[in-house]
């Protein structure tokens, strides 16, 4: 079977290595679905607050300014120190975090202080995250890393999507109001001990680094930066697939904005609780987009070309989702969430692989921590850019057409640039990985 190929579903999961790590994946993300939820009640849908466009662009960007700021020094890091100890004592570390922060919102904080304490945890979770990503390949390579690709960010998303909705019914068994968000809050600890418990049982090196150094000083580490920057300028269509990710995500955190406030100011005013439902709603609908487009990716990626087919997906998607987009009512927030998890799922499954298979193994934790920057810098853009546009008063259906043009331009931006630089020309064995992706 030719490199890059997609495997069944059964084979894949009688990889010891892959197990591990997938069930790494899908409990610490649960966790990450009861953090969110519990901060999401607290500070967006408290019974004494009133969402507005900069406030949630504010909360969007304390969620995601850590993976910017500190993703490139953990991926320096991570290309250095062994991934599954990274996993082990990051998840350790978060669990204790997320208990502290949950006295801190039982105190009833929401100023600089549960925002600096939000940002320092998310910092962590920055680890967590590269170190999948860029410890994947070692356990999936070659044939499985299509299936391997589609298979855990998505199982991830989904169990991320899992805590986040047992959160809000947790909270609403317990009575809802910010001692429920207390609540959810501490029910994130013991996923984070129970995630660092199944990294543990992989085997000290089976992860990664292949190559190993000495603990480098900030200055190294800031070197290390530049040269995961100047690596992938080398490899042109892994920065090109980095870029069509960038471009749904900020579409998806555009709607993302609108959504919450459509939720709260039009379908359900008044009423936290009701708009807290239609968002959980909009989420199982976006996670059942993201399970198809996982589901139906290896097959066309296979058969149309990896770049053909996020292009075809993302200009599709986003097209459709914008009709969803333009309405106010629950189906139109149904629409949006199951084409732009579709969409947003197919490009990254191929955006992975074309990076992980282009970049070389040194370069890798790097490489996918500047990844993560830009595509939590397109989240934050499209919220800010759809702040200003709420602002300006500009209608929901001039909003929805602006995101259609910008994917479709983006789209064929993406297929003139492959004709002319193909990814396969950069791969170890360029036929497999023009025929077997």
């Amino acid at each position: 079977m030719s490199r890059g190929e997609g495997v069944g579903l059964p084979e894949i999961l009688r990889v010891r290595g892959f197990r591990l790590l997938l069930g790494t994946r899908l409990v610490g993300q649960a966790g990450d679905g009861l953090l969110e939820a519990g901060l999401a009640a607290f500070v967006l849908f408290s019974p004494t607050s009133q969402p507005t466009p900069a406030k949630a662009a504010i909360a969007f960007a304390v969620l995601l300014v850590p993976y910017s700021v500190i993703g490139p020094f953990a991926g320096v890091l991570i290309d250095r120190w062994r991934r599954r100890w990274v996993l082990l004592l990051s998840n350790c570390l978060r669990a204790a975090m997320v208990g502290v922060l949950a006295l801190i919102v039982a105190g009833g904080h929401d100023d600089a202080l549960l925002a600096l304490w939000v940002l320092a945890l998310l910092g962590v979770n920055r680890f967590v995250l590269a170190a999948l990503s860029a410890g994947l390949p070692h356990v999936v390579a070659g044939r499985y890393l299509v299936t391997g690709n589609a298979l855990a960010p998505t199982a991830g998303t989904i169990a991320w999507m899992v805590g986040g909705l047992g959160g809000l019914l947790l909270r609403h068994a317990v009575g809802g109001g910010d001692t429920g968000a207390v609540i959810v809050l501490a029910a994130a600890v013991p996923t984070y001990l129970v995630a660092g418990g199944v990294a543990s049982r992989l085997a000290p090196d089976e992860l990664g680094p292949d190559e190993t150094t000495e603990r480098e000083s900030v200055r190294h580490i800031a070197r290390g930066m530049v040269d995961g920057v100047r690596h992938l300028a080398q490899r042109r269509p892994a920065a090109r697939a980095i870029g069509l990710v960038t471009v749904h995500r900020a579409i998806f955190g555009a709607a993302t904005l609108l959504t919450l406030l459509q939720a709260r100011e039009v379908l359900h005013p008044g009423d936290p609780d009701g708009a807290i439902a239609a968002i959980g709603v909009t989420s199982v609908a976006a996670g059942a987009g993201a399970f198809l487009g996982a589901v139906v990716t290896p097959w066309m990626s296979r058969r149309l070309g990896p770049v053909q087919w996020s292009v075809l997906a993302l200009v599709t998607g986003v097209c459709l989702g914008a009709v969803g987009i333009a309405m106010t009512d629950l189906t139109g927030f149904l629409v949006r969430g199951l084409l732009l998890g579709f969409a947003g799922q197919a490009v990254k499954v191929c955006s992975d692989t074309i990076v992980q298979e282009d970049v070389d193994d040194a370069h890798r934790g790097r490489v996918f921590s500047w990844y993560d920057v830009a595509v939590n810098v397109g989240i934050v853009s499209g919220v800010v850019l759809a702040t200003l546009a709420l602002q300006a008063a500009a209608p929901d259906v001039a909003m929805a057409a602006t995101m259609a043009v910008v994917a479709v331009a983006a789209g064929g931006w993406a297929l003139v640039r492959e004709r002319r630089d193909p990814a396969s020309s950069y791969a170890e064995d360029p036929l497999a990985l023009a025929h077997g992706r």
